[in-house]
């Protein structure tokens, strides 16, 4: 076992302990801004999907509808707090048209229709603004923590290796996932709802946030509004991230040593964007229940709903709405998305640090 921990140590495509946290930054943010605009629209296909499951009105689409007990009276909206009443999603034999987004073709169909195609890149802006020092932040760090832990667990319980990158995922993503929230909170809610007219500007990420607050100024809940759904995203990127490098590390590790030569630009792309891929889809695939759960916890419009609200709430919320299906939503665009995003940051951000590493060598 410490021959193989040692191995595995060995194996890192790049020397790279010589690189500045700035330069590693610089190369994460790069691999970020790539990959925000090139999987945009399925983020905003995963996200139109999930928030229609929740009741948001899509001009036609399901309607969350309020039925009072005693009448068959319909109050339409996100959520009702009548008390006598009773909320649940309409489902297409009462009020849901053709208009409804029947799968993820159809939304990207129906979106280049009906609002024109770019808006497939509604909420690029939050995207990169979210992006960019997100990933600056977790790749650089995920980084020093698996150097540290690695050489520490290779020397003083070599069995241990093995999770370090669960770990050092887990810790690194945790603090860029607090750090960026409330930018991650504006991108979900500008792609979640739909403009009604083509020409006309829709909010962009500053003015969504003022949104958020604006509902409960001059109460102490105010600020606190930024920060809902932070749980659910914690819930949520803390076990995709375990998930992906637990993958990802040792499918690299094998490619580089299958490959059997001294690491140039190539190799390290095939390698990093071939473990990329399938960690970020597997692990996309994993937590979708706890991305739809995400989602409609973002988009909650009721104040009083949305402070008191608990992922494990939701999650049940969910099921008992749309069961198996309703925990899925979204699920074939979030796997999609996941895929080819994590492979382009991972392989782009390790290529630019072979780069940076060559130059400093010379």
């Amino acid at each position: 076992m410490v021959e193989e921990a040692k191995l595995d140590s060995k194996s890192k495509s790049i020397p790279n302990e010589n690189l500045r946290f700035g330069e590693r930054a610089l190369s994460a943010g790069g691999a970020a801004f790539l990959s925000a605009v090139i999987v945009n629209p399925l983020d905003v296909v995963k996200t139109r999907l999930q928030a229609q499951a929740a009741g948001v009105p899509y001009q036609g689409s399901c309607r969350l509808g309020c039925f009072d007990t005693n009448s068959s009276q319909v109050v339409h909206g996100l959520r009702s707090n009548s008390a006598p009443g009773m909320c649940r999603i309409t489902g297409s034999a009462s009020v849901c048209s053709d208009n409804q987004y029947k799968g993820t073709l159809d939304v990207f169909y129906k979106i280049i229709r009906q609002e024109g195609f770019s808006r497939l890149w509604r909420g690029t802006n939050a995207s990169l603004a979210l992006a960019i020092p997100t990933v600056g932040i977790y790749m650089p760090c995920y980084d020093y923590f698996r150097n540290i832990m690695e050489e520490f667990t290779t020397e003083k319980s070599p069995t241990l290796t093995i999770y370090v990158p669960l770990v050092a995922g887990t810790i690194a993503r945790s603090l860029a996932c607090i750090s960026c929230y409330p930018v991650e909170l504006a991108r979900t809610r500008m792609q979640a709802f739909k403009g009604t007219q083509r020409d006309v500007k829709l909010p962009g990420v500053w003015k969504t946030l003022v949104d958020v607050v604006n509902p409960v100024k001059g109460s102490n809940n105010g600020y606190r509004m930024l920060w809902t759904g932070l749980g659910a995203q914690l819930a949520r990127d803390v076990p995709f991230s375990a998930i992906c490098w637990s993958i990802l590390e040792p499918t690299r590790r094998s490619i580089q040593l299958a490959m059997g030569e001294e690491p140039g630009a190539g190799s390290i792309i095939g390698a990093n964007f071939t473990a990329g891929f399938v960690a970020g889809a597997v692990a996309a695939a994993a937590t979708c229940p706890l991305d739809v759960a995400k989602t409609r916890r973002q988009i909650e419009k009721n104040t009083d709903r949305a402070m008191t609200m608990t992922t494990r709430q939701t999650l049940a919320e969910i099921w008992r709405d749309g069961g198996i299906r309703g925990m899925f939503s979204g699920a074939g665009a979030r796997v999609g998305r996941a895929g080819p995003s994590v492979a382009i940051v991972v392989s782009f951000y390790e290529v630019v640090k072979y780069g940076l590493h060559n130059f400093h060598q010379q």
